[in-house]
């Protein structure tokens, strides 16, 4: 009983300090409301809605068409009668009039989504799609009330556009074709309809979502999507169905099929257009792409539970692809086992050779580096590591895109480590991540990392969304030690796997998991305009004591090397955590019991660069 009184004090403190942490209004409604709780935890009143997709797609490869018919069954589990749905495509970004981050060539250009049908509850709207953005809304005649269903019926068609990004023609005969039909956009507990418009630069927002596709493709064209693979018998070859078959239960790599193999129309039946099936339950997106001369090579990879498909499709330049399999088998097992230590939640991991660098559920499109494995496997890791954040969580990657892209960045770092070497890691970590934001002193560089990621652009919103979350992530990992870390870590997923956390949510179960108030690391990495500086401001030795005094300039509080050079030529280096800074995050002082007289101490921060090491360093 004593215990769980002192527990109960224990979590009144954390709500209690967990108010520290400044809130918007409409955050602060949200946990008055119970859908979110000051544990860390979804509230008892959470909710979210959800849809169940059925769609049928059809691919044109001559005319570069999608026309797709779709039922959506959608669940308001909310609190709110609904008197308006808010419908997103995304791909809306290629109309000509579309609000975009950046110039765009006339290639990426097309003239966006058509309605031809649009059906609710079997009544017929009158919709002219002629004029919509990437989200647009559609006033119901009878409003959806709370706790029921509504039966949307969608017909539709777009272009697919010539220059291929996150989707589009990678070739004339090869399409990644995501973000293809229009979807019901967000409605959630503390922003009503998720209504910002994609601009090409933040990243998705969804629901979960059961999805089953019926996906149209051409003769001699293979089709690769999201989820179960529900009748390779009815559009595969016997060889081809065979060797895809063997791949599902093998550790070896298997060449399903080469691209001469493909070309020459032995791959597919050669019916005019075979369906090709595919199913995925309770998941933020689902996407495909097919081509008529890509290689597909596929393997598998047993997990603790189950064992997991792993597929490559690339063109026969790209000698780094050719190794992607045996990457991906590696990522799928590592991950599982070692950072975040969640096993790989689906049934299979494709890799499609792209020109994205994009993450989609169980899928990847990554640009071909084939001078430079290092860096291509890296950018697989980083990919292939989204899994977890933000699909395994459903991370609302548009307004907090560090929830998932500092998280990457991460596990990017971490699974490199045991991939190139610790000193390699980190070479390429502060080549490629560090060093263009610390040496960089403009405003936009230091902008607090909790302000929303459509609120800043450029290299500020690279370096909050990848660089500064990352930091924060690894120098809590070093404050509160491995096993600690990973206890909380895991204490935020299993509060939030399936469901959309907020960075509030990531903030209060970090304090419960881990058993600490954390709000002051919180304030200081995610609330300030902090950056990382570090200042020897003096030192001495009095007998057998070093004291150093080290000022905080930049505020980050980090974890940092002291190195001590002594008289007779030897040296030793002493780490200290971020809890220096726990008590004054401007300035500390370390004492330090040494043997030897002491010639010169050099601070150094490894990953975490410091803006001015020139003064780190003190001679005695």
């Amino acid at each position: 009983m004593r215990r769980l009184v002192w527990g109960l004090l224990l979590l009144a403190s954390w709500q209690f300090s967990a108010q520290e942490l400044y809130m918007p209004r409409n955050i602060k409604k949200a946990y008055a409301n119970g859908t979110r709780d000051l544990s860390g935890a979804p509230g008892k009143n959470y909710w979210q809605n959800k849809g169940v997709y059925n769609v049928e797609v059809k691919v044109d490869a001559n005319s570069k068409i999608v026309s797709g018919k779709e039922t959506i069954l959608y669940s308001n589990n909310s609190p709110d009668n609904l008197t308006e749905l808010a419908i997103r495509f995304v791909n809306n970004l290629h109309k000509p009039q579309a609000p975009r981050s950046g110039m765009v060539s006339k290639d990426f250009l097309t003239s966006g989504l058509h309605i031809k049908s649009f059906i609710v509850n079997g009544e017929k709207y009158a919709v002219n799609s002629e004029n919509w953005g990437t989200v647009e809304k559609i006033k119901l005649n009878s409003a959806l009330k709370s706790k029921s269903k509504a039966e949307i019926k969608i017909e539709w068609e777009y272009p697919l556009s010539v220059e291929s990004g996150r989707e589009g023609q990678i070739d004339p005969e090869t399409f990644y074709v995501a973000y293809s039909f229009p979807r019901i956009s967000v409605y959630d507990d503390y922003n009503g309809w998720d209504m910002l418009p994609h601009s090409d630069r933040q990243e998705f927002y969804n629901d979960f979502n059961d999805y089953s596709f019926a996906i149209s493709a051409p003769k001699n064209y293979v089709v690769w999507a999201t989820g179960d693979f529900l009748n390779p018998e009815a559009v595969l070859q016997s060889e081809y169905l065979k060797r895809y078959k063997t791949s599902l239960k093998s550790d070896k790599v298997i060449h399903v099929a080469t691209p001469h193999e493909m070309k020459s129309g032995k791959v597919t039946r050669q019916n005019k257009w075979n369906v090709w099936k595919f199913k995925a339950s309770h998941i933020t997106d689902f996407c495909f792409a097919l081509s008529s001369h890509y290689a597909w090579d596929a393997s598998s990879v047993q997990l603790k539970t189950k064992r997991t498909s792993v597929q490559a499709a690339y063109g026969p330049e790209a000698k780094d692809f050719e190794h992607y399999v045996e990457w991906m088998r590696y990522n799928l097992d590592w991950f599982s086992k070692n950072w975040p230590g969640v096993e790989y939640p689906y049934n299979v991991m494709t890799a499609v050779q792209g020109y994205a660098d994009m993450e989609y559920p169980m899928m990847i499109n990554d640009t071909s580096i084939p001078d430079d494995f290092q860096d291509a496997r890296l950018t697989a890791d980083h990919e292939i590591a989204h899994t977890y954040f933000p699909f395994y969580m459903g991370i609302n990657e548009t307004r907090y895109a560090f929830m998932d892209e500092g998280w990457a960045t991460t596990l990017e770092y971490l699974i490199g480590i045991d991939e190139n070497g610790e000193a390699k890691a980190k070479e390429f970590y502060k080549n490629f991540r560090v060093k263009r934001w610390i040496n960089d002193p403009s405003a936009e560089q230091d902008q607090p990392i909790i302000t929303m990621s459509t609120q800043v652009s450029g290299a500020g919103y690279g370096n909050n969304s990848y660089v500064k979350a990352s930091l924060s992530y690894l120098a809590l990992k070093d404050y509160l030690g491995d096993d600690l870390f990973k206890k909380a870590l895991h204490h935020y997923m299993n509060n939030w796997n399936g469901k959309h956390p907020i960075p509030w949510d990531y903030f209060y179960s970090m304090n419960a998991g881990s058993g600490k108030n954390l709000n002051w690391f919180f304030n200081n990495w995610f609330y300030t305009n902090n950056y990382i500086d570090l200042k020897v401001a003096g030192a001495s030795q009095m007998n057998d004591l070093l004291t150093v005094n080290i000022d905080n300039v930049g505020g980050f509080v980090i974890p940092f090397s002291a190195e001590i050079t002594y008289e007779d030529g030897t040296a030793e280096k002493l780490h200290f955590s971020p809890s220096v800074w726990e008590k004054d995050q401007r300035q500390t002082m370390l004492t330090i019991p040494i043997t030897k007289k002491v010639q010169s101490i050099n601070l150094d921060g490894g990953i975490f660069m410091d803006y001015t090491p020139d003064d780190n360093k003190k001679t005695l």
